[in-house]
């Protein structure tokens, strides 16, 4: 498909669309931007793709990496091969595991019954409190935990708080007496973001808001507490199941459009400084952006998959994304749509390297989550070692592609532990262990001083080594020398017999290899403090953190 063919077919809107291909993008607002891990942008930002929307190309960055990468920014995920210049070691994604006690939040109020615009018996047989992107963050003012989420079906935007984010509170509040409704206007999905980089107290909390309908405006709203909103603009035609999200390396807002070619949908792209401008989407330069690629697998039904949504969020030093999946109607249960994770580390381009969904549907039928299974805005909180994952689950009607009961589930996953590198032979070989395998990083730089790992070796160990940029050995950081790192660690600091720290090389361009007898690595950071903060970012947060950054 041609350029213009796809982009004059990509939203409902026709003559929206005649609007964008008539109307220029204005120049790039930092042309040739260098981002914080050492990728220039290319001048035309976002790119243009040329003939289409398949990501299963690897990014450019991947192509043509930085010749020396800054890692100064949060935990170094293993997600790709930016970091890697050679190994020996696996690639392993690993999938999160749904909490027993869920779903957490159950539709259990009168008001999460009613339904909204349809008002058609089956409606009535599917009571709702789920979310549908929305939004589950830990906010650091209050110590809480908190959620937004829809209540009846298509119907209103609904609060809950919890102290453990297990157990939650659905709050008696004065914007519906009597009731936790936040807002009462009908609504499609949803995304509330907890702002902690806006310094207006008014602002803190934001919101965007799909009306619905196969093509309508966002709203857009901001509150000082998330619970009384006021709305501050509107947005021309979307599609449903529109979102946002806030990239903090490079202060863009970002809104995930809903889009279309010959009935398949895929994301367009749209940035901005500002949250809620009052402007078409057209003189933004609104563009293809990414869709479900041919790698995905097509399930048990043997159609072709679509981009349902995409939810995203910094976290540690790349950007996650959750990947709504459709993978097909069987018409005995609700459509399946898995989430997926990608990464990205400019904010435009993606590796998506796991096969199986992070976050799927249930075969069992009547499990909560047997269809349609759908990401929070904000993507997951850090607790203590564990990511949290809360998402939408339908435990359909017997017989019935209605959704049934659409309530809020928990899944679980290791910090950073969304893949590993770990030895070809292991576990199992009778040569686990004998000859360690390697990983050797790019050429990086850095200014902090402490070395840490995320690794889970139960039955070997890792050392590290700094190698000079063109490979030779550093002293005192040699293999040798390395104290061994054992057992399982989120974050466990390297330190070497007659060095604890890496400040002889600050801001010298070195290499670490890595030497893994068996086990997991799953990510490596080199911090200001000897605590091991990381200065990344902690998506939607949790207990331990006051603001945006790991510090």
């Amino acid at each position: 498909m041609r350029r213009r063919e796809l982009l004059t077919s990509a939203l409902p809107a026709a003559a929206l669309i005649q609007g964008w291909l008539q109307t220029p993008l204005p120049p790039p607002s930092a042309p040739g931007e260098l981002l914080y891990n050492g990728i220039r942008l290319p001048a035309e930002w976002p790119p243009r793709l040329p003939d289409g929307i398949d990501t299963a190309e690897p990014a450019p960055y991947l192509v043509h990496p930085p010749n020396v990468i800054p890692v100064d920014v949060g935990r170094q995920l293993f997600v790709d091969d930016f970091l890697i210049e050679e190994t020996t070691l696996q690639r392993v994604f690993h999938r999160a595991a749904y909490d027993a006690r869920s779903p957490v939040l159950r539709p259990d109020r009168a008001w999460e019954r009613n339904v909204g615009r349809d008002e058609s018996p089956d409606s009535r047989r599917q009571p709702v409190a789920m979310v549908f992107s929305d939004g589950v963050w830990f906010d650091p003012r209050d110590g809480l935990f908190k959620m937004w989420y829809m209540g009846g079906l298509r119907a209103r935007t609904c609060y809950a708080v919890s102290e453990d984010g297990v157990s939650w509170t659905k709050p008696a509040l004065d914007v519906v007496p009597g009731t936790n409704i936040v807002l009462g206007l009908p609504r499609d999905s949803s995304t509330v973001w907890l702002d902690l980089h806006d310094a207006n107290p008014a602002r803190r909390f934001k919101m965007a808001q799909f009306i619905g309908g196969s093509s309508g405006p966002l709203r857009w709203f901001d509150s000082p507490d998330g619970m009384h909103w006021r709305l501050t603009a509107q947005s021309s035609p979307t599609g449903d199941r529109s979102t946002f999200f806030y990239n903090p390396f490079r202060r863009q807002w970002v809104y995930s459009l809903r889009a279309s070619v010959e009935s398949v949908r895929f994301r367009a792209y749209w940035e901005t400084r500002r949250f809620d401008p009052v402007a078409d989407w057209g003189p933004f330069g609104a563009i293809p952006w990414v869709s479900a690629d041919r790698w995905d697998s097509v399930g048990e039904l043997r159609v072709r998959p679509q981009l349902y949504n995409l939810d995203c969020v910094a976290y540690e030093s790349v950007l996650l994304g959750l990947f709504t999946i459709w993978q097909g109607d069987p018409g005995d249960r609700p459509k399946l749509n898995n989430v997926f994770v990608g990464f990205s580390r400019d904010g435009f381009h993606w590796t998506r390297g796991a096969s199986r969904p992070l976050l799927g549907v249930s075969d069992r039928r009547g499990a909560w989550n047997f269809g349609n299974v759908q990401s929070a805005g904000g993507c997951c909180l850090i607790v203590d070692d564990r990511l949290r994952f809360y998402v939408s689950g339908r435990a359909g009607l017997k017989g019935s592609p209605d959704s049934g009961a659409c309530s809020t589930g928990l899944a679980t996953l290791r910090r950073d532990g969304f893949a590993s590198m770990t030895r070809q032979d292991w576990p199992g070989s009778r040569n686990s262990g004998a000859v360690p395998g390697r990983l050797t990083t790019r050429t990086i730089e850095f200014s902090g001083e402490h070395l840490f790992v995320n690794a889970d070796v139960p039955a070997g160990e890792l050392r590290v080594e700094v190698l000079t940029a063109d490979g030779g050995t550093l002293a005192p950081f040699t293999r040798d020398a390395c104290v061994p790192v054992r057992g399982d660690t989120t974050g466990s600091r390297v330190a070497w017999t007659h060095a604890t720290t890496l400040a002889p090389v600050r801001r010298r361009p070195v290499r670490l290899r890595f030497h893994l007898t068996a086990g997991h690595l799953y990510s490596f950071w080199i911090s200001q403090s000897a605590s091991g903060s990381s200065g990344g970012y902690v998506a939607a947060g949790g207990p331990r953190y006051t603001g945006p950054i790991d510090s």
